[in-house]
């Protein structure tokens, strides 16, 4: 019964078809589709019109309609280009593509190009097709073959078809060498190793007198010539040949067939241009052969027409390529200088990139157009003032900074806010090489800052702070001007206050005794910091900047001690943590501790150099030190002061010479992991806004081991110290005074507001201290596991350092840039074997400036005491390019599990 009711149904199918056939009158043609199409009012009747002719052409297929099958193939090409899915067509075009009727196989070859590629199997199809279309008789068959294979070729249909390209391209016909050169270029774009079978014929191509066999066989040595070194030395040897040709060109009269605007086959011309400069670079025989012709090329051509500026362009290419003449250097520089002189924004942007790229071959030559670079800053297209802002950057020299710092000034101040970071880095670093003296590098920094606004990056801010610290001659001039500026300030303008209040908390004194040429008396400086602290315009950062140097003027002013006083209270119950625990800690050292408030809060040296992004958590922090007194012998811990954060902190090194007893201060320990150590991520301990530091000697400054825990007297453990401060001479206390400060600092602080804590394993107190997001440790225990250098070359060194704690080992990694470009995203991954366990804790930072650091923290449980073996794999940015590395680290020593 089942098969009866399927019979019945096939014939009701089979009769609606032949009605529908019968019905359907003929398919409408491609013009009136496009009509259809056209006229459709929204994109919902668009895709109507277009899904109902495709239903039709897909019936048409099933049906094997083969006298409508060409105009659908066409109409189904249309439709692919406007986007719709075709692929169902593309057996279709393979059939077309075998019919023996001219107008099938048009629209078969057109179709393949479109709806197949190479990484289409069903390609390969025609390829039997493809060869017999190439052994036609019929020249425009052969034209339509060569065409459809120099489009779609694969490495396989080049192998098999190559030979038959090769004998095309000896053919008489100037239409069929032509359409072979162009799919020769295929063949050796998929297969180079192919490139010889053309060689022979590819020479007899530059002596046609056919324009465009001499484009595509120009096109196809250009190719060769890239390709392959050996092909470029080959052709050195037509450098002559192509000279005659060019030469022709620029002196032959009218011809109606290859005049574009009044200039005689220009596309030939770049073409020919093109070559010569690949030719010519690095050769000084071919260079000196072309010298004349480019120089006829550059003086000839005519400029007012964009053909005549295309050919100029690539002149001025091949020019600044080969080993010219210098005169020849200044002419192609004078062209660029002309282009930025034209209307057409698209030449000017030519024009500054290609001065861009040409400045450091002839800098006096690009200088010459200084002020018609300068004035393409005011341009309103964006592109280009970016690209006059690069070149007035690589234009500035030691004669004229002055002037071309006053315009990029200017510039800064009205550019959009994408450029004004940039701008400002550029701006710092250009001052710093060129400037002619310390007053004009300061007032050029406080102008950019000013300028940038909010936009200025933090290794701008910090340059400004480190020129002022270390320029004491000028330090009382630059408070005066920055108090000028904050006077008046814009509170939303966050990093000049940050620069201002932090220069006027360490200068302050040379701003009240009138050696800052400026009046100023201590109510007025303490409104200015009272309005700063209270704003709702001002940043937690700014705040942090401001609350440190109104506690740094504490031991410079005499009136207002009081009212600084009140201020920094106030902020001990601030709903910031941070700003919390800096009003706190402060607080102490106007009560409990206030006879150390003056030590502790004296200048800071200079900085010897910045490092932009170390020690973030710690803006604004305070530089606190130890008890050293002003002996000789304490002064022999305080050598080799190392550079300082743009923050307010000092880190310095310090060396004992005679005994090297210094304490370890960059250990923690987590709350609950027992003895495992953690390492600081930063070269700086922090205490809440403060930085310890405690060098110490067997022999000297007892009271420093009070400090941290030790009985007077007692004998510290000879230990290791990465820690850094700042080493500022500080009046000697006793040891109960010190023990004082650091039991006011531990009692007046709830631990419910800490970001971090503090692990003293000292013999007498183990207390917890609000930190800066930071977990320090004392480790009283030497270790004796040496050191190992896991990794250096490509720019990154890295240092590992181990502790061992039963079977628990902790690496404490450093990462040196000893590059000298920026590292970012610098990512260090491991793995080790299935018998080991392994942790990874976050780096101190992924960035790092040339010779900066960072440090990470890995450990490694080790139950079974085993050989350590790490594999590891490193990444990280660089100069725009991204790099990876990986290896193995077989060298641990074996302490760390004997």
């Amino acid at each position: 019964m089942s098969s009866i009711k399927q019979v019945i149904n096939d014939a009701v199918e089979k009769g609606k078809e032949v009605y529908e056939k019968v019905r359907q009158p003929n398919p409408i043609r491609l013009r009136d589709l496009i009509r259809q199409i056209r006229s459709a009012k929204t994109a919902a009747e668009e895709r109507a019109v277009v899904n109902r002719e495709c239903a039709y052409i897909r019936l048409t297929f099933r049906e094997e309609d083969s006298v409508w099958r060409c105009r659908n193939v066409a109409k189904l090409l249309y439709i692919h280009m406007l986007g719709y899915p075709a692929h169902f067509g593309q057996m279709e075009c393979l059939k077309l593509i075998a019919s023996p009727r001219f107008t099938d196989k048009r629209i078969g070859y057109l179709g393949a190009m479109l709806l197949l590629d190479e990484r289409q199997d069903v390609h390969l199809l025609i390829t039997n097709s493809l060869k017999n279309d190439l052994n036609s008789s019929t020249q425009f068959v052969q034209g339509l073959a060569l065409c459809t294979l120099g489009a779609i070729a694969s490495p396989e249909m080049s192998r098999d078809l190559a030979g038959e390209v090769e004998r095309l391209l000896k053919s008489s016909n100037a239409y069929i060498r032509k359409k072979a050169a162009v799919c020769a270029l295929r063949i050796i774009l998929r297969v180079p190793e192919l490139m010889e079978m053309f060689l022979p014929a590819t020479r007899s191509l530059l002596s046609e007198k056919n324009h465009g066999v001499l484009i595509t066989g120009v096109t196809l040595i250009t190719e060769m010539c890239r390709q392959s070194p050996d092909m470029l030395a080959h052709f050195k040897k037509i450098v002559p040949n192509l000279v005659r040709i060019l030469k022709n060109l620029i002196m032959a009269g009218y011809s109606p067939e290859h005049d574009v605007q009044g200039v005689s086959d220009p596309f030939l011309q770049v073409k020919i241009l093109k070559l010569l400069r690949i030719l010519g670079c690095g050769d000084s025989d071919a260079s000196e052969t072309m010298n004349d012709i480019l120089a006829q090329v550059a003086t000839n051509t005519e400029s007012s027409k964009n053909v005549g500026n295309a050919i100029l362009y690539e002149t001025v290419l091949s020019i600044m390529d080969i080993k010219s003449e210098s005169g020849l250097r200044v002419l192609a520089i004078n062209i660029l200088g002309r282009f930025l002189l034209n209307a057409d924004k698209n030449i000017r942007y030519v024009a500054l990139n290609t001065l861009l790229r040409v400045v450091h071959a002839d800098n006096s030559a690009v200088q010459r157009h200084r002020s018609t670079i300068l004035e393409c800053l005011k341009d309103a297209d964006i592109s280009i003032r970016k690209r006059a802002m690069e070149l007035c950057f690589a234009l500035i020299n030691g004669n004229n900074i002055r002037t071309m710092m006053k315009e990029l000034i200017t510039f800064l101040e009205n550019a959009e806010p994408e450029f004004k970071a940039s701008c400002s880095s550029k701006c710092v670093l250009a001052a710093e090489k060129y400037s002619p003296n310390v007053r004009w590098h300061i007032d050029t920094l406080l102008r950019v800052v000013e300028a940038a606004g909010n936009h200025v990056p933090d290794d701008v801010v910090s340059s400004t702070i480190q020129l002022i610290s270390e320029t004491r001659s000028e330090q009382a001039y630059a408070v005066g001007e920055l108090w000028r500026h904050l006077s008046v300030a814009q509170l939303e303008f966050q990093p000049m206050i940050q620069v201002a209040t932090w220069c006027i908390g360490e200068f302050g004194d040379l701003l009240l005794n009138g050696q800052a040429d400026v009046t100023v008396v201590e109510p007025q400086l303490i409104e200015i910091y009272q309005k700063i602290l209270w704003s709702s315009q001002c940043s937690i950062t700014t705040k942090e900047y401001a609350l440190t140097s109104l506690m740094k003027l504490s031991a410079r002013l005499t009136q207002e001690v009081g009212s600084i006083q009140q201020v920094v209270s106030a902020f001990g119950s601030h709903l910031n943590i941070e700003l919390q625990q800096r009003g706190i800690e402060y607080s102490q050292l106007f009560t409990k501790h206030n006879h150390m408030r003056g030590p502790l809060l004296e200048r800071m040296p200079p900085f010897e150099g910045v490092r932009a992004g170390t020690a973030e958590g710690d803006k604004g922090g305070l530089a606190i030190t130890n008890g050293l007194d002003n002996s000789p012998d304490n002064q022999s811990l305080l050598n080799d002061l190392s550079s300082a954060n743009n923050n307010n902190i000092i880190n310095s090194t310090h060396e004992n010479n005679e005994s090297n007893a210094l304490l370890l201060l960059l250990g923690g320990m987590e709350p609950g992991e027992g003895d495992t150590v953690q390492p600081v991520p930063s070269s700086t301990t922090s205490l809440g806004s403060c930085s310890i530091s405690a060098p110490h000697s067997s022999t000297l400054n007892a009271d420093i081991l009070d400090l941290l825990g030790p009985e007077p007297g007692s004998t510290a453990p000879s230990t290791t110290t990465t820690t850094s401060t700042n080493p500022a001479q500080l009046s000697q206390t006793n040891s109960s005074s010190d023990q004082g400060l650091l039991d006011g600092l531990l009692n007046n602080t709830s631990s419910a507001t800490t970001t971090g804590i503090i692990s003293l394993n000292a013999s007498t107190n183990s207390n917890s201290l609000p930190a800066n997001n930071f977990i320090i440790s004392q480790n009283l225990s030497e270790s004796n596991v040496p050191g190992i250098t896991a990794y250096d070359k490509n720019g990154i060194r890295l240092d590992m350092t181990f502790e061992v704690h039963e079977s628990v080992t902790t690496i404490n990694m450093v990462a040196t840039n000893t590059s000298l470009a920026q590292v970012t995203d610098f990512l260090f991954q491991a793995a080790v074997p299935k018998s080991l366990q392994l942790q990874m804790l976050s780096p101190s930072t992924t960035s790092m400036a040339p010779s900066a650091a960072l440090t990470q923290v890995i450990k490694v449980n080790n139950p079974n005491k085993v050989p350590l073996r790490m594999r590891m794999r490193l990444s990280w940015q660089a100069n725009g390019s991204s790099m990876q590395d990986q290896g193995e680290i077989s060298n641990f020593p074996p302490a760390l599990w004997q």
